[in-house]
Protein backbone atom coordinates (compact mmCIF):
# COMPACT_ATOMS: atom_id res chain seq x y z
CA UNK A 1 0.00 0.00 0.00
CA UNK A 2 1.39 3.20 -1.19
CA UNK A 3 1.28 5.60 2.26
CA UNK A 4 2.50 8.60 0.13
CA UNK A 5 -0.68 10.48 -0.12
CA UNK A 6 -0.82 14.32 0.77
CA UNK A 7 -1.42 15.28 3.93
CA UNK A 8 -4.97 16.47 4.95
CA UNK A 9 -4.91 20.29 6.53
CA UNK A 10 -9.17 19.95 6.80
CA UNK A 11 -10.55 18.81 10.16
CA UNK A 12 -14.11 19.27 9.50
CA UNK A 13 -16.36 19.93 13.08
CA UNK A 14 -19.55 18.65 13.65
CA UNK A 15 -22.20 20.79 16.09
CA UNK A 16 -21.92 18.74 19.70
CA UNK A 17 -17.82 19.74 19.19
CA UNK A 18 -18.66 23.24 18.28
CA UNK A 19 -21.69 23.90 21.01
CA UNK A 20 -19.79 22.03 23.54
CA UNK A 21 -21.40 19.25 25.60
CA UNK A 22 -22.66 21.48 27.90
CA UNK A 23 -26.80 20.51 27.08
CA UNK A 24 -26.92 18.03 29.77
CA UNK A 25 -25.56 15.97 31.91
CA UNK A 26 -26.30 12.62 30.38
CA UNK A 27 -25.06 13.63 26.58
CA UNK A 28 -21.75 13.28 26.28
CA UNK A 29 -19.91 13.85 22.53
CA UNK A 30 -15.54 12.79 22.11
CA UNK A 31 -13.49 13.06 19.55
CA UNK A 32 -10.06 11.26 18.87
CA UNK A 33 -7.16 11.97 16.64
CA UNK A 34 -6.31 9.21 14.87
CA UNK A 35 -2.36 7.77 14.98
CA UNK A 36 0.10 9.46 12.46
CA UNK A 37 -0.14 6.64 9.44
CA UNK A 38 -3.66 7.21 9.41
CA UNK A 39 -3.77 10.85 9.10
CA UNK A 40 -4.22 10.69 5.03
CA UNK A 41 -7.38 8.75 5.48
CA UNK A 42 -8.91 9.48 8.79
CA UNK A 43 -9.90 12.80 9.79
CA UNK A 44 -10.99 11.61 14.02
CA UNK A 45 -12.86 8.53 15.51
CA UNK A 46 -15.82 9.94 17.90
CA UNK A 47 -18.07 8.38 20.78
CA UNK A 48 -21.80 9.65 21.80
CA UNK A 49 -22.74 8.14 24.63
CA UNK A 50 -26.31 9.27 25.79
CA UNK A 51 -28.26 7.88 28.88
CA UNK A 52 -32.07 8.14 28.25
CA UNK A 53 -33.73 10.05 31.14
CA UNK A 54 -36.93 11.90 31.06
CA UNK A 55 -35.71 14.73 28.55
CA UNK A 56 -34.93 13.76 25.26
CA UNK A 57 -31.86 14.84 23.34
CA UNK A 58 -31.82 16.26 20.08
CA UNK A 59 -28.41 15.19 18.36
CA UNK A 60 -27.40 17.43 15.48
CA UNK A 61 -25.36 16.26 12.60
CA UNK A 62 -24.26 18.22 9.37
CA UNK A 63 -22.66 18.11 6.39
CA UNK A 64 -18.63 17.95 6.25
CA UNK A 65 -17.79 16.24 3.29
CA UNK A 66 -17.10 13.06 5.10
CA UNK A 67 -17.69 9.50 5.11
CA UNK A 68 -18.28 7.70 8.60
CA UNK A 69 -18.37 4.38 9.22
CA UNK A 70 -20.74 4.09 12.69
CA UNK A 71 -21.31 1.26 15.32
CA UNK A 72 -24.19 1.37 17.23
CA UNK A 73 -22.35 -0.90 20.47
CA UNK A 74 -26.17 -1.35 21.92
CA UNK A 75 -26.92 -2.83 18.95
CA UNK A 76 -28.81 -6.16 19.29
CA UNK A 77 -27.83 -7.62 16.10
CA UNK A 78 -23.83 -7.98 15.46
CA UNK A 79 -24.52 -8.29 11.61
CA UNK A 80 -26.69 -4.79 11.48
CA UNK A 81 -25.11 -2.35 14.60
CA UNK A 82 -22.66 -1.28 11.97
CA UNK A 83 -22.81 1.07 9.03
CA UNK A 84 -21.36 3.28 6.50
CA UNK A 85 -23.08 6.86 6.81
CA UNK A 86 -22.17 8.82 3.37
CA UNK A 87 -21.63 11.93 2.25
CA UNK A 88 -24.33 14.01 3.23
CA UNK A 89 -25.81 17.69 1.74
CA UNK A 90 -28.31 18.71 4.33
CA UNK A 91 -28.04 18.38 8.14
CA UNK A 92 -29.63 15.77 9.94
CA UNK A 93 -31.27 16.30 13.90
CA UNK A 94 -31.67 13.09 15.65
CA UNK A 95 -34.36 13.16 18.64
CA UNK A 96 -31.78 10.91 21.06
CA UNK A 97 -34.81 8.81 23.44
CA UNK A 98 -33.04 5.51 24.53
CA UNK A 99 -29.56 4.63 26.11
CA UNK A 100 -27.22 5.04 22.99
CA UNK A 101 -23.10 4.22 22.89
CA UNK A 102 -22.01 5.04 18.96
CA UNK A 103 -18.60 4.79 17.90
CA UNK A 104 -17.69 6.48 14.49
CA UNK A 105 -14.89 6.76 12.41
CA UNK A 106 -15.08 9.80 10.37
CA UNK A 107 -13.11 9.23 6.56
CA UNK A 108 -12.04 11.87 4.37
CA UNK A 109 -13.86 11.29 1.33
CA UNK A 110 -10.88 10.92 -1.25
CA UNK A 111 -9.44 8.19 0.35
CA UNK A 112 -12.27 5.98 1.95
CA UNK A 113 -12.57 4.13 -1.48
CA UNK A 114 -8.97 2.39 -0.09
CA UNK A 115 -11.26 0.99 2.85
CA UNK A 116 -14.69 0.59 1.46
CA UNK A 117 -13.32 -1.18 -1.23
CA UNK A 118 -16.35 1.02 -3.75
CA UNK A 119 -16.54 4.62 -5.06
CA UNK A 120 -18.41 6.94 -2.48
CA UNK A 121 -21.17 7.58 -4.49
CA UNK A 122 -22.37 4.10 -3.59
CA UNK A 123 -23.31 5.56 -0.37
CA UNK A 124 -24.15 9.22 -0.55
CA UNK A 125 -27.13 10.67 1.17
CA UNK A 126 -27.72 6.39 2.24
CA UNK A 127 -27.24 4.19 4.66
CA UNK A 128 -25.40 1.03 3.92
CA UNK A 129 -24.65 -2.12 6.55
CA UNK A 130 -21.04 -2.74 7.05
CA UNK A 131 -21.76 -6.27 6.74
CA UNK A 132 -22.89 -5.84 3.28
CA UNK A 133 -19.46 -4.57 2.36
CA UNK A 134 -16.87 -6.40 4.46
CA UNK A 135 -19.19 -9.93 5.07
CA UNK A 136 -18.02 -11.12 7.82
CA UNK A 137 -15.29 -9.17 9.04
CA UNK A 138 -18.18 -6.32 10.07
CA UNK A 139 -19.07 -8.69 12.81
CA UNK A 140 -16.06 -9.56 14.06
CA UNK A 141 -14.89 -5.96 14.44
CA UNK A 142 -18.25 -5.69 16.08
CA UNK A 143 -17.29 -8.33 18.44
CA UNK A 144 -13.73 -6.87 19.36
CA UNK A 145 -15.51 -3.22 20.08
CA UNK A 146 -17.71 -4.37 22.19
CA UNK A 147 -15.08 -6.90 24.36
CA UNK A 148 -12.42 -4.30 23.91
CA UNK A 149 -11.42 -2.13 27.87
CA UNK A 150 -12.01 1.46 27.15
CA UNK A 151 -11.97 3.78 24.62
CA UNK A 152 -7.55 3.66 23.52
CA UNK A 153 -8.17 -0.30 23.06
CA UNK A 154 -11.33 0.00 21.27
CA UNK A 155 -9.13 2.97 18.59
CA UNK A 156 -6.74 0.34 18.92
CA UNK A 157 -8.47 -2.47 17.36
CA UNK A 158 -10.29 -0.22 14.45
CA UNK A 159 -6.78 1.23 13.56
CA UNK A 160 -5.23 -2.56 13.48
CA UNK A 161 -8.20 -3.68 11.19
CA UNK A 162 -7.61 -0.48 8.89
CA UNK A 163 -3.89 -1.00 8.57
CA UNK A 164 -5.03 -4.91 7.71
CA UNK A 165 -7.41 -3.74 4.92
CA UNK A 166 -4.87 -1.27 3.64
CA UNK A 167 -2.20 -3.38 2.94
CA UNK A 168 -4.21 -5.87 1.31
CA UNK A 169 -5.71 -3.77 -1.12
CA UNK A 170 -3.93 -2.01 -3.40
CA UNK A 171 -6.64 -0.02 -5.54
CA UNK A 172 -5.92 2.44 -7.97
CA UNK A 173 -7.64 5.63 -7.52
CA UNK A 174 -9.14 8.68 -9.27
CA UNK A 175 -5.95 11.19 -8.40
CA UNK A 176 -7.77 13.86 -10.47
CA UNK A 177 -10.18 13.74 -7.67
CA UNK A 178 -7.33 13.66 -5.11
CA UNK A 179 -5.47 16.75 -6.20
CA UNK A 180 -8.87 18.23 -6.80
CA UNK A 181 -9.41 17.88 -3.60
CA UNK A 182 -6.02 18.65 -1.98
CA UNK A 183 -6.80 22.30 -3.48
CA UNK A 184 -10.44 22.60 -2.27
CA UNK A 185 -8.73 21.92 1.40
CA UNK A 186 -5.91 23.71 0.86
CA UNK A 187 -7.92 26.86 0.16
CA UNK A 188 -11.01 26.18 2.29
CA UNK A 189 -13.32 25.93 -0.65
CA UNK A 190 -12.29 29.40 -1.91
CA UNK A 191 -11.18 28.77 -5.43
CA UNK A 192 -13.98 28.36 -8.40
CA UNK A 193 -14.52 25.83 -10.56
CA UNK A 194 -13.24 27.57 -13.21
CA UNK A 195 -9.78 28.48 -11.17
CA UNK A 196 -8.97 24.86 -10.26
CA UNK A 197 -9.83 23.87 -14.26
CA UNK A 198 -6.54 26.05 -15.01
CA UNK A 199 -4.71 24.20 -12.08
CA UNK A 200 -5.37 21.02 -12.97
CA UNK A 201 -5.45 21.15 -16.77
CA UNK A 202 -8.70 19.25 -17.34
CA UNK A 203 -12.09 20.52 -18.69
CA UNK A 204 -14.78 22.00 -16.35
CA UNK A 205 -16.78 18.87 -17.64
CA UNK A 206 -14.46 16.25 -17.28
CA UNK A 207 -14.22 17.30 -13.58
CA UNK A 208 -17.68 17.35 -13.27
CA UNK A 209 -17.99 13.98 -14.33
CA UNK A 210 -15.41 12.73 -12.36
CA UNK A 211 -17.17 13.70 -8.56
CA UNK A 212 -20.22 12.57 -9.53
CA UNK A 213 -19.11 9.35 -10.52
CA UNK A 214 -16.59 9.01 -7.57
CA UNK A 215 -18.26 11.00 -4.82
CA UNK A 216 -22.21 11.42 -6.21
CA UNK A 217 -21.71 14.70 -5.89
CA UNK A 218 -20.52 17.79 -8.18
CA UNK A 219 -17.34 20.05 -7.42
CA UNK A 220 -19.59 23.23 -6.36
CA UNK A 221 -21.84 21.64 -3.63
CA UNK A 222 -18.72 20.28 -2.07
CA UNK A 223 -16.51 23.41 -2.38
CA UNK A 224 -19.68 25.42 -0.65
CA UNK A 225 -19.53 22.57 2.37
CA UNK A 226 -15.95 23.27 2.79
CA UNK A 227 -16.04 26.42 2.65
CA UNK A 228 -18.91 26.19 5.57
CA UNK A 229 -17.12 24.12 7.88
CA UNK A 230 -14.46 26.65 7.29
CA UNK A 231 -16.20 29.08 8.69
CA UNK A 232 -17.26 26.85 11.59
CA UNK A 233 -13.48 25.71 12.48
CA UNK A 234 -12.53 29.66 12.34
CA UNK A 235 -15.22 30.65 14.68
CA UNK A 236 -14.22 27.49 17.57
CA UNK A 237 -11.17 28.59 17.06
CA UNK A 238 -11.50 32.02 17.79
CA UNK A 239 -13.69 33.20 20.44
CA UNK A 240 -12.68 37.38 19.86
CA UNK A 241 -14.09 37.64 16.17
CA UNK A 242 -17.41 38.40 15.29
CA UNK A 243 -19.13 35.38 12.95
CA UNK A 244 -20.18 37.89 10.25
CA UNK A 245 -16.35 39.23 10.06
CA UNK A 246 -15.39 35.23 10.28
CA UNK A 247 -17.63 35.05 7.07
CA UNK A 248 -16.45 37.56 5.43
CA UNK A 249 -12.85 35.96 5.99
CA UNK A 250 -13.86 33.32 4.29
CA UNK A 251 -15.09 34.58 1.09
CA UNK A 252 -18.98 35.23 2.18
CA UNK A 253 -19.35 38.46 1.18
CA UNK A 254 -23.33 38.76 0.68
CA UNK A 255 -25.08 38.17 4.31
CA UNK A 256 -28.20 36.92 3.28
CA UNK A 257 -26.64 34.30 1.33
CA UNK A 258 -24.29 33.20 4.11
CA UNK A 259 -27.23 32.86 6.49
CA UNK A 260 -29.47 31.18 4.24
CA UNK A 261 -26.22 28.43 3.47
CA UNK A 262 -25.99 28.25 6.95
CA UNK A 263 -29.65 27.30 7.73
CA UNK A 264 -29.50 24.79 4.98
CA UNK A 265 -26.12 23.10 6.39
CA UNK A 266 -26.98 23.28 9.97
CA UNK A 267 -30.99 24.44 10.23
CA UNK A 268 -30.50 26.81 13.01
CA UNK A 269 -29.25 30.35 11.86
CA UNK A 270 -26.04 31.57 13.07
CA UNK A 271 -26.98 34.07 15.64
CA UNK A 272 -29.47 30.96 17.37
CA UNK A 273 -26.32 29.44 18.26
CA UNK A 274 -23.23 32.28 18.70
Amino acid sequence: MNWGIFMQPYRPIQPPALQGNSLVDNYNYKEYPPSKNLEPYVACYWTVDYQASDTDILHRIIPDGCVDIIFDLRSPSLSKGAFVAGLMTRFEALNLSESQTLLGIRFFSDTVQYVLGYPVSNFTEYHVFLEDIWGNEAVFMMEKLITANGISEKIKRIEDQLVKILSLHELKMERLLQTSMQYMYATKGMISIQVLTEKLCYSERTIRRTFQKELGINPKELLSIIRFQGVLQETFHDKQSHITDIALRNGYYDQSHFINNFKRYYGLTPNQIF
